[in-house]
């Protein structure tokens, strides 16, 4: 008789203990799948304010008269339009 309650006594553990790595690994998942989103939110988020801070005319980065016209003869008027610029392609005055 004591062989049985042994065993049904370790059988218990075994079915508990699996239910808990479960459970463990659903909540795992589930904190993975919450990270990920915070990940693409955040970064969302940073890019958003990037361009809101950009969202100034070129003129309060005190640049010289020369460069300022350049950038506006081709089309950048606001910090936000320097960000993907190609600079390659400004031409200045001669």
């Amino acid at each position: 008789m004591p062989d049985s309650v042994d065993s049904n006594n370790i059988f218990n553990c075994i079915n508990k203990n699996f239910d808990n790595v479960n459970k463990n690994f659903d909540y795992e998942m589930k904190m993975r799948k919450i990270r990920e989103e915070l990940e693409k939110k955040f970064s969302e988020y940073k890019m958003t304010l990037s361009f809101m801070a950009a969202d100034a005319p070129i003129g309060v980065l005190g640049l010289s008269t020369v460069i300022e016209n350049a950038l506006q003869a081709h089309g950048c008027f606001r910090i936000y339009d320097l960000i993907n610029c190609d600079f390659s392609k400004i031409k200045g005055s001669e």
